[in-house]
């Protein structure tokens, strides 16, 4: 395991994205005069000529870059994910989603722990809209080495890929040699209790509680779950057959997002009691970050609770 350092996982973006570049001539990257907070300033920095900074116009910069994957390059759009999946979503369906183009849209500031900028910078419905594209693939990564190996399947997978990204530095527990690949989950800890199916910065929180619960004689098992859309169907069946009950934990709306889709899985495959963790149908506001989380319920002492009380 790696050292409890802690980085956000729109670091991991950056730097894989200047990986890339290196090795590969046809990348480029757009965005929306956001590259000092989304980190694609790395990749401006490392190559100039191929960085297009296109303005406060997302509907736009998705537009331009479904133009240059008609043309054979391989495009990473970049801004909030409130703007990369809300106010650009006609251009990610019709753009790029109908024509199933090559372009990769790279969403940071997910979620609440985007903080004190408030409701209307606090997306909590990425996935559920990226979800409702036909073909789009769509990724969270839960540290920063998973957010750089993310980045690069994405741009080997033929094809639209949403990947989003968070704001606050997190704990990196992944080794360099992990093998991610797209639509496979991890199993991180053993328990046959409970099963605690967790994306993003909620993996950690979920690693946390499965700690605490261990000391309360309750086996909970983790699985780290980053793509969400194509779901592995497989390593969430195995744990709804082996534990009985399952909790999923995501920075997002209890709508639409990950538990609907294990929720949707399980009602058909294998029926089994599903505790959703999430944002429940409100808006945020304005805080500091992880007063929100906990505020909210989306921290490793909800978990808990939730385990202990299933």
């Amino acid at each position: 395991m790696s050292e409890a350092i802690k980085k956000a996982t729109r670091d991991g973006y950056g730097a894989a994205l200047v990986e890339l570049g290196r090795e590969h001539e046809d990348i480029v990257v757009l965005d929306a005069d956001l590259a000092a907070s989304t980190k694609t300033g790395m990749f401006q920095k490392a190559f100039p000529d191929r960085h297009f900074d296109c303005g406060i116009a997302e509907e736009n910069m998705i537009a331009a870059a479904a133009g240059m994957a008609a043309m054979g390059l391989v495009p990473f759009a970049s801004s909030f994910a409130m703007f990369a999946a809300g106010r650009a979503y006609e251009q990610a369906r019709n753009s790029v989603g109908y024509p199933q183009l090559n372009v990769k849209i790279g969403a940071t500031h997910g979620g609440i722990s985007v903080g004190e900028d408030g409701a209307s910078h606090q997306c909590c419905e990425d996935f559920a809209l990226m979800r409702s594209i036909p073909g789009m693939v769509v990724l969270c990564p839960a540290d920063e080495v998973e957010a750089r190996k993310a980045v690069k399947a994405a741009y080997a997978h033929k094809g639209p890929v949403y990947l989003r990204f968070g704001r606050l530095a997190v704990p990196v527990f992944h080794d360099e040699d992990y093998d991610f690949q797209i639509g496979k989950g991890e199993q991180l800890t053993d328990g046959c209790d409970v099963a605690v199916v967790a994306t993003g910065l909620m993996v950690n929180e979920a690693l946390m509680a499965a700690e605490r619960l261990r000391a309360q004689g309750i086996g909970a098992r983790v699985i780290n779950i980053c793509t969400i859309k194509p779901l592995d169907e497989e390593i969430i069946l195995k744990a709804a057959r082996e534990c009985g009950k399952i909790i999923t934990c995501e920075e997002h709306s209890v709508i639409g997002g990950l538990g609907e889709a294990v929720c949707s899985l399980l009602s058909e495959a294998c029926p089994t009691p599903v505790r959703r963790i999430g944002v429940n149908d409100v808006f945020g506001y304005s805080g500091p970050a992880w007063d929100l989380l906990r505020e909210f319920g989306l921290c490793a002492d909800h978990i808990v609770q939730v385990a202990a009380s299933f």
